[in-house]
């Protein structure tokens, strides 16, 4: 997916939502990410005239099969480091803003997409060692049970 990289005044800014989907365990679901083969949050760009929570659920669904309610915001990460990235496809160097929302499942099976290599259930004291970047915080804020309007 991307290698790190300082920003330049080239650097686009990209608003994105991140998604914590536990499950009746308290389990976190992660996707391992197909352009990169590591694991990550589902999630993604938020499109022209869309809500920050219609794109947490549609990025869920797209990514995971799953139908989701959003349940609490967790917060906005925006710290450049681990958050200015390289896209190893087309060499767009993007900063990327996420506002992390967390959500339970209420319907749907558990499929992937052209974006997942893997989707998996994780205790939150046993998450995989190969976390992309700018999911490590706010996992960490998440399993700290860190209160709404976390701004790193």
């Amino acid at each position: 997916m991307y290698a790190k990289k300082q920003a330049d005044p080239n650097t686009r800014v990209r608003i994105g939502t991140g998604v914590i989907v536990t499950d009746h365990q308290g389990w976190i679901l992660l996707e391992k990410r197909s352009d990169c083969s590591v694991w990550g949050l589902p999630g993604g760009r938020i499109e022209p005239g869309e809500t920050i929570q219609k794109s947490a659920i549609r990025e869920v669904k797209e990514e995971t099969g799953l139908n989701v309610e959003i349940t609490r915001l967790l917060g906005v990460y925006s710290e450049a480091e681990g958050r200015i990235v390289t896209f190893l496809d087309n060499g767009d160097v993007v900063h990327l803003v996420d506002i992390i929302l967390e959500a339970k499942i209420i319907s749907g099976e558990l499929s992937c997409s052209v974006e997942s290599e893997e989707l998996s259930f994780f205790k939150p004291t046993a998450l995989p060692s190969d976390i992309v970047p700018p999911a490590l915080a706010p996992l960490q804020d998440f399993i700290e049970g860190k209160q709404i309007g976390n701004i790193r």
